[in-house]
């Protein structure tokens, strides 16, 4: 919560899913451009929060062409539960392009799932240590790194675990 912005800033949430971090920004006054490639969450989200200052975008990672198409930075990146879902060469593509999508003092959070993937979903294991080393490629320097349980009992008792990072762009 430290690294997050207290004065009204450009979030960018991605993978956002129903919306529930950008409603929280939007509520403390950001700007939020919430990016969900799927549909069927995406007109959830639109339906259910109707902010004037979160704009929804149908696009994805790696490529966020659409969100690269505006030329904006962004003062906060978000990326909750969105990273493993990516193969590692789509690791490699996003991180260039959030890393360019990042304004001069910027923060990047990510959370990071680690254990049994469920059946039918695209996963990949991903470590901790691979996202820093990738993001330090780009300018990115580690100022968060924890690792917590899960907070869902059943996702404990499997053995899933989290990680949650956050990185400073340069200014």
């Amino acid at each position: 919560m430290h690294l997050l912005p207290t004065v009204p800033s450009r979030i960018l949430d991605v993978g956002a899913g129903t919306g529930v971090d950008a409603v929280w920004f939007a509520e403390r006054g950001h700007s939020v451009v919430a990016v969900e490639p799927t549909v069927e969450l995406l007109a959830a989200a639109k339906e259910l929060h109707r902010f004037a200052s979160i704009e929804w975008l149908n696009d994805a990672l790696p490529e966020l062409e659409l969100v690269l198409s505006r030329g904006q930075v962004f003062d906060t990146i978000m990326l909750s539960a969105v990273w493993m879902h990516l193969d590692e060469a789509e690791r490699r593509a996003g991180m260039s392009r959030l890393a360019s999508l990042l304004a001069p003092d910027g923060v990047l959070v990510f959370s990071l799932r680690h254990g049994p993937i469920p059946e039918a979903r695209r996963m990949f294991q991903v470590s901790g240590s691979e996202t820093v080393e990738l993001a330090g490629q780009y300018g990115l320097r580690p100022v968060l790194n924890v690792q917590t349980e899960s907070i869902q009992a059943v996702n404990r008792a499997a053995g899933v675990t989290w990680t949650r990072l956050a990185f400073r762009k340069s200014a």
